[in-house]
């Protein structure tokens, strides 16, 4: 097999019949073998009926059906383990992805070695205010914070070595980090090509600005999991020790100058002959309840370490999708 197409669809029955003749219009003149895995995640629209009366006429198709709405990132991970093709594309129901790049990014991923190409919608035909603007701002923090020189890496039209696909785990919402992902499981050869954006024809986008303030809290979690992940205690330890220390200095210091301070002034009054004066407490003090307070801190963040250590990354149910049907 030379190409997987995964395809993640949620509510598209009216763009499938144009879409996979269009998929077979680009690729008709070529040799290449090639299956078009399309992942219903939970549609209500009868996606799924569509799904199996095209398969019914067309070998190539393969089809999953989730039991309810996962998410773009299950329905793109049963993909993955579908796929057998030496090079695996992924694009959107939509019609907004082209199917005419296809062959394009499978010659990148064969002939010029790319481990994975992210495709770059330079002209979009979507709302400014709602999504250009806030799609730049999104992948420029990324970009920063990722160390992956992508403009569109939340893009949906990528195309992967198969070997990509099955040592990487898209979970959650990490599809949008899906070249970082590749970076960390050791594929540094990521490229990225322009790719032509079409207008919706049918429906309305399925994705609000929520999934840009998302987006960043997953950008974060990913950055600490990929940091930190494996070793959470490198982290917790570090930051519960710190605290720890900053808490017992301040307390011995406060104790060590009130014992140091009261000796000296009672043996002053007991040459001069006057009655002790007894000084403030180090109770009283303010500065030794916050010292204490961070002490209790820094050991709670050091037992959170020992505790994620043993919890870290050992979900079995994690990827753990109901399947209704397979075709």
């Amino acid at each position: 097999m030379d190409i997987s197409i995964i395809i993640s669809l949620f509510n598209e029955k009216e763009s499938l019949d144009e879409l996979i003749a269009s998929i077979g219009k680009e690729l008709s003149n070529s040799d290449l073998k090639y299956e078009i895995i399309l992942v219903n995640d939970g549609s209500t629209d009868g996606s799924w009926e569509k799904i199996k009366e095209i398969a019914a006429t067309n070998s190539c198709i393969k089809g999953i059906c989730f039991r309810r709405n996962y998410g773009k990132s299950a329905a793109l991970y049963c993909g993955f383990e579908e796929a057998a093709g030496e090079v695996v594309i992924t694009m959107d129901a939509d019609l907004q992805d082209d199917p005419a790049e296809i062959i394009p990014l499978y010659k990148m991923i064969k002939e010029e070695g790319y481990d994975l190409v992210s495709g770059w919608k330079k002209k979009r035909y979507d709302n400014k205010l709602t999504k250009n603007i806030p799609s730049k701002i999104y992948n420029a923090t990324a970009r920063k914070v990722t160390g992956v020189k992508l403009h569109d890496m939340n893009c949906g039209l990528k195309g992967y070595k198969n070997e990509v696909v099955k040592n990487i785990e898209v979970y959650g919402e990490m599809h949008r980090y899906i070249p970082y992902l590749a970076k960390e499981a050791g594929f540094e050869k990521i490229g990225e090509k322009v790719v032509h954006h079409q207008k919706r024809k049918y429906g309305k986008s399925k994705f609000g600005l929520n999934r840009f303030i998302n987006g960043y809290l997953d950008l974060l979690s990913l950055w600490f999991l990929q940091k930190f992940g494996r070793k959470p205690m490198h982290l917790f330890g570090v930051c519960g020790s710190v605290m720890f220390l900053i808490g017992f200095i301040i307390s011995m210091w406060i104790i060590v100058k009130k014992l140091v301070l009261q000796a000296q002034i009672q043996k002053q009054y007991d040459l001069q002959g006057f009655t002790t004066i007894h000084m403030r407490a180090v109770t009283d003090q303010p500065l030794f309840y916050i010292a204490l307070v961070v002490i209790v801190i820094g050991v709670l963040l050091f037992l959170t370490g020992f505790i994620a250590e043993l919890i870290s990354r050992n979900s079995s149910e994690r990827n753990n999708y109901k399947i209704k049907e397979k075709i």
